[in-house]
C-alpha cells in the first residue's frame, strides 16, 4: 500500500507511511481494503443508506488475533475506529469517517451445545445465522425481528423481539464474552470474571471494546410456533388499539402482540383495494402450545372487523424473517424512539394522528409489547435501562430519494414530540440516530456514572467513540 492521510482522534490530519500500512495488512488475515481498492465501495456500505462515510482503511478480521492487531494499530496511530458486525445500526456507527473500520462480517460461526442449551456465536453472525443453527435442535435465543440484523450490536444494546416477554433480552441471556479492549488485551468476561466489564457490555453498546465471541443461554422454542398477522382498516384504529392495550394487560408471557401502523403493503391476504391505504396491523407470536396460541389469537381477531389475516403454525425461523422484505438494505432510514409504561388514550390519539400524516409508503410507527421477563431483572443489574418499559415505539422513516430527507425526518421528529408527554423519558439505545447523542446520559440514568467509571478503566482515551458515546469519567469532567 502507498501512504495516506487520515483524521486523528484529536481531529487533526496525519499521514500513514507505506511501512505502517504494510504492518497492519500483515497482521489481518482477511486483508485490508483501502480507498482505491475495487472492493472498497461495497465494503463500506451498510444497511442504512443515509450515513455516507468513508473510512480510509477497512480491516477484514477473521479472529481475535486480527482484532487485537487492528486495535493496537488504531491506538498507536490515534486513529478513529469503528466496528462493523452486521452493519445494521440506524446511526451508521459501523463506519469510521476518515478512520479505521474493523470489519467482523466474515466471522459468522454459530456453534450449539444442545446438551447444555448454550451457543457460542461469532460477532459477524446475523440473526438468521443464529436461528438456522439453534432451531436444528429446537432451541432459540431471544433476538430481534429482522434476520439480517447483526447479533453483536443487538446484544450490546440490549436486544428485544418476539421471545423477550418469555425469556428476557438478548443481553439477559449472555453468559460470557471475549472482549478486546482499547489496550489490545483479550478479556473473557462473565458474572464471575471481570464482572464490571461484563455488566457494562450488557446494554452499554460498543463503548468498551470489540467482542469477538459471545456465549448465550438457549431456550426450547419451536421448530414451529403459532404466529401471524391481523389487519384492520384505519377507520377502526381507535377501537382496535384500545382493545389491544386492554388485551396486553392480561396476555401471558408466551404471547407477544405488536401494533404496526402504516400503509398496507401488497400482502396476498389483504384486499387489493386496501393496498397503499393506512391500516393497523397486529403481529403476534405465541411460543407455547399452538392450540393455546390459536385460542389467544381469536381474541385479537375480535378487536374489530378484520380486513385480513394470516395466522397459523409455522416455522419459528420463518416468522423471524417475515419482515425482511420490508427492511431490505439500501433505503434511507431515520428513526425516533420512545419508551412507554402504558398505552394511554392520549398516546393512542397521537399514534393515529402520526399515521394520518405518513410521508411515504415505507414509513410506519410500530409499538412493541415488552414487560414480562424483561422486567424481572432490576434496573441496575445490567447496563441496559428501560426495564419499566412495557412498550417501545419506533417512528420509522424509510424512503429512497435524498430530496425527501427533510420531509421524512421532520415527520419522525413530530411523532417523537407528540408522544413525549406519554413516555417514560427513556429510549432504546439501538434505535437512536446519529443526531441523538445528547439523549445518551438521560437514557442510561443512574447507570451512566458507573458506565463512565468502567469506561475510564478500559478505554481512558475514548478510542471507541463512534457509537452512542459514553465518555470516560476523567474526559467528561474536563469537557
Amino acid at each position: 500500500m502507498t501512504s495516506l492521510t487520515y483524521r486523528t482522534l484529536d481531529g487533526n490530519g496525519a499521514a500513514l507511511s507505506a511501512e505502517a500500512l504494510d504492518t497492519l495488512a500483515a497482521g489481518v488475515r482477511g486483508g485490508v481494503i483501502g480507498l482505491d481498492d475495487a472492493a472498497y465501495e461495497q465494503a463500506r456500505r451498510i444497511w442504512n443508506a443515509m450515513p455516507d462515510r468513508h473510512p480510509v482503511l477497512i480491516a477484514r478480521c477473521l479472529g481475535s488475533r486480527d482484532v487485537r492487531h487492528a486495535v493496537d494499530f488504531a491506538r498507536q496511530q490515534r486513529m478513529p475506529v469503528s466496528v462493523r458486525g452486521g452493519g445494521h445500526h440506524i446511526a451508521g456507527n459501523a463506519v469510521a469517517d476518515g478512520g479505521l473500520m474493523i470489519d467482523l462480517s466474515a466471522m459468522r460461526e454459530v456453534r450449539v451445545d444442545a446438551d447444555s442449551r448454550t451457543a457460542r456465536v461469532a460477532p459477524g453472525a446475523l440473526l438468521g445465522d443464529v436461528d438456522h443453527e439453534t432451531q436444528a435442535f429446537g432451541l432459540a435465543l431471544p433476538t430481534g425481528i429482522n434476520s439480517t440484523t447483526g447479533i453483536a450490536g443487538l446484544t450490546l444494546g440490549g436486544g428485544f423481539g418476539w421471545l423477550t416477554r418469555q425469556y428476557g433480552l438478548t443481553a439477559d441471556n449472555l453468559l460470557s464474552a471475549d472482549v478486546v479492549t482499547a489496550d489490545g488485551a483479550l478479556h473473557t468476561v462473565s458474572v464471575d470474571r471481570e464482572p464490571d466489564l461484563f455488566w457494562a457490555i450488557r446494554g452499554g453498546g460498543g463503548n468498551f471494546g470489540v467482542v469477538t465471541s459471545f456465549e448465550f443461554r438457549l431456550h426450547p422454542v419451536g421448530p414451529s410456533v403459532y404466529a401471524g398477522l391481523v389487519a384492520y382498516p384505519f377507520d377502526q384504529a381507535r377501537q382496535v388499539l384500545t382493545a389491544w392495550r386492554d388485551f396486553c394487560a392480561e396476555a401471558p408471557r408466551e404471547l407477544s402482540v405488536w401494533s404496526v401502523l402504516r400503509q398496507a403493503p401488497p400482502l396476498p391476504f389483504l384486499p387489493e383495494a386496501s393496498h397503499g391505504q393506512p391500516v393497523v396491523i397486529f403481529a403476534l407470536l405465541h411460543a407455547g402450545d399452538p392450540t393455546e396460541g390459536e385460542r389467544l389469537a381469536q381474541r385479537v381477531l375480535a378487536f374489530g372487523e378484520v380486513l385480513g389475516s394470516h395466522l397459523g403454525v409455522q416455522p419459528f425461523s420463518a416468522f423471524q424473517a417475515a419482515f425482511d422484505p420490508l427492511l431490505t438494505p439500501g433505503a434511507r432510514n431515520y428513526w425516533k424512539t420512545q419508551n412507554f409504561a402504558r398505552i394511554s388514550d392520549g398516546l393512542i390519539e397521537a399514534l393515529i394522528e402520526a399515521t394520518g400524516e405518513l410521508p411515504g409508503p415505507e414509513c410506519e410507527v410500530f409499538v412493541a409489547q415488552l414487560g414480562g421477563a424483561a422486567a424481572d431483572i432490576a434496573e441496575g443489574d445490567t447496563a441496559y435501562v428501560g426495564r419499566n418499559a412495557n412498550f417501545i415505539m419506533n417512528a420509522h422513516g424509510r424512503w429512497r430519494e435524498t430530496a425527501d430527507d427533510d420531509r421524512v425526518r421532520d415527520w419522525a421528529r413530530r411523532v417523537f414530540k407528540a408522544t413525549e408527554p406519554f413516555a417514560t423519558g427513556g429510549g432504546y439505545i439501538n434505535f437512536m440516530t446519529e443526531d441523538e447523542g445528547q439523549r445518551t446520559a438521560g437514557i442510561y440514568g443512574r447507570n451512566f456514572t458507573r458506565l463512565q467509571q468502567i469506561k475510564q478503566i478500559y478505554d481512558p482515551d475514548n478510542l471507541f467513540r463512534i457509537n452512542q458515546n459514553i465518555p470516560p469519567l476523567a474526559l467528561a469532567k474536563t469537557a
